[in-house]
């Protein structure tokens, strides 16, 4: 098909109504594709392109740096010609202007198939049209809301509607989604959007919107449906080979065949194995994870800074590789003094490229991602194919408690949900509680707590930290602390290892918030500075409207700060 798109703003001029010419042979026309049921249904397995998906970046968080490079919301620089920002809301008309020439059009098959297969193919694309809005005021709050096909002239009459406006449309999409969508699909066919899906993606919306009372319902009729279960072993639930697993609610494939992966995968892998180790998890992840008594490292008699691996909630060495282990057919072991390192399946030692005495450049705080990695990762040119999970099992878990939480509805469902996700990171049964730190509180402030630190440990590099930093205000405090990493070689030797301490010289102090605090180190010469975040609250707390777009229709009304 030969599209020919009319503009709306700046972004229909990729997105608007799909007209098409007619060409007998090779085009295709609005006036006569959207005429069968296979047509119909090719259009919509459109709107399941990796792009209309996107995830925030687990470096515009405290989890992960970049070497010591800010990004333009790490370094407060954004502003309406940033790069993402214009992708995403480019990304997200064209997926709604999409879904809307589907449902005017959707109604030409009507009669000529069931009337539940007619319904099916609005609730998908109304499904999509949800998700898409939804990131959209998340991101931008008011934003532009249209749900028909429109020409040129019309869309430059358009201004934003209020976010509680297109909250409440957001949540009828979902509702008629999931009123429509089938609870499966066959396994043969493509994931698409379920009827748990459309619940889950409201619940999450609703979280993010404050709107507790519907996350709260929503996520509890998800758990209702009895159709999702937590996969048995976070370690591998990440993995290329975890396909299409029970705890995935909706995700989108991706396939070496069909040339959809997973990129710029080197940065996250150890120079020892091909890598460049240049993306790594931050010390603030690091010291998020509890300790197997469940209590903070600067509470618990089991942390050692010797050891700063052992004693851990499993899910921190599932997430970040722990030291003197095998990974990537190599002993992970950063410290100065290891110039050599075994590999693995030739059972030599070999120039250590892990430790930065032989690399410069290697991880620069000794950390290093494991969550997802494994071999897969240095095939086809580092190009793996693990699902893209945009929602699971265990994200509904923890939307229930909270909202459950922030409501003072705080009943025994409540550490159960909790439960349920902490109990699966040790492999036991949630209901063996002397297996695994038990939630048994029933305080709020020290709830909100827990969920907020078991939301930090589950959800590492999946692109959800962002958002909860946004949603709960801590984005101004935890994005305006420093980065901070080891001393260099010579100082690491001198200043730590030999006085008999290594990687960390001290046990930082965890605030409320779940917050280390590394600024005495530093004081005491013992860790590195690196780069100084910088988040401006007075305005960041929303993206600005692409610059492009408010000086193409002047009634658009920039957020304020930009």
């Amino acid at each position: 098909m030969k599209i020919k798109i009319l503009p709306l703003l700046g972004f229909l001029a990729l997105t608007a109504c799909n007209k098409l010419d007619l060409n007998p042979l090779s085009y295709g026309s609005s006036e006569t594709w959207y005429s069968t049921a296979s047509e119909i249904d090719m259009s919509l397995n459109g709107l399941y392109k990796d792009a209309f998906w996107s995830t925030d970046a687990d470096d515009w968080t405290d989890d992960l740096i970049y070497r010591d490079v800010l990004t333009a919301i790490t370094g407060a620089t954004i502003n309406g010609q940033t790069d993402f920002v214009n992708t995403l809301w480019t990304n997200s008309y064209k997926a709604i202007s999409r879904t809307n020439t589907i449902l005017a059009n959707v109604d030409k098959v009507a009669g000529t198939i069931p009337d539940a297969t007619l319904n099916k193919f609005k609730a998908e694309a109304r499904f999509v049209r949800a998700a898409q809005y939804s990131t959209l005021i998340a991101h931008f709050g008011d934003v532009v809301y249209f749900t028909e096909v429109m020409t040129l002239e019309e869309s430059f009459a358009l201004s934003q509607t209020p976010k509680a406006t297109i909250l409440k449309a957001i949540y009828d999409d979902y509702d008629f989604a999931t009123a429509n969508l089938p609870v499966s699909y066959g396994s043969n066919e493509l994931k698409r959007a379920t009827k748990g899906a459309a619940l889950a993606m409201k619940a999450r919306i609703a979280l993010y919107m404050g709107d507790f009372a519907v996350a709260r319902d929503a996520a509890k009729a998800c758990i209702d449906m009895g159709n999702y279960s937590l996969y048995t072993d976070f370690s591998t639930l990440f993995l290329s080979k975890t396909k299409n697993s029970a705890e995935t609610i909706f995700a989108l494939p991706r396939s070496v065949v069909l040339k959809v992966t997973l990129g710029g995968c080197q940065d996250y892998i150890n120079r020892n194995a091909g890598g460049w180790g240049a993306k790594f998890p931050t010390w603030e992840l690091f010291c998020a994870f509890l300790c197997k008594d469940g209590l903070p490292i600067d509470e618990s008699p089991l942390f050692d800074p010797h050891s700063p691996f052992k004693n851990r909630d499993p899910r921190c060495t599932a997430t970040i590789v722990e030291f003197q282990t095998p990974h990537l057919d190599f002993i992970y072991q950063p410290h100065p003094d290891s110039l050599k390192v075994l590999k693995i399946s030739t059972n030599t030692r070999v120039d250590n490229k892990d430790t930065r005495s032989v690399a410069q450049y290697a991880s620069y705080n000794a950390l290093l991602w494991k969550k997802g990695i494994d071999g897969d990762w240095l095939l086809n040119s580092f190009q793996p194919e693990p699902d893209k999970i945009i929602i699971r099992y265990a994200d509904v878990l923890l939307i229930y408690a909270e909202a459950k939480i922030e409501l003072g509805e705080i009943d025994q469902t409540v550490p159960d949900a909790i439960n349920k996700v902490r109990a699966r990171a040790y492999k036991v049964s949630a209901t063996q509680t002397s297996l695994y730190p038990a939630v048994t509180s029933t305080a709020k402030t020290e709830l909100r707590k827990i969920v907020r630190v078991e939301r930090h440990m589950e959800f590492a590099l999946e692109g959800i930290r962002y958002m909860d930093l946004i949603r709960w205000k801590l984005a101004a405090k935890v994005l305006n602390i420093p980065n901070y990493n080891m001393l260099d070689p010579a100082d690491l030797r001198t200043k730590v290892v030999k006085p008999g301490l290594w990687f960390f010289p001290q046990v930082p102090e965890i605030d409320d918030d779940g917050v280390a605090d590394f600024a005495p180190m530093y004081s005491a010469g013992l860790v590195k500075r690196g780069a100084i975040r910088n988040f401006d609250a007075t305005k960041q707390y929303l993206w600005p409207i692409p610059s492009k777009e408010v000086l193409i229709n002047t009634n658009l009304k920039q957020n304020s700060g930009y």
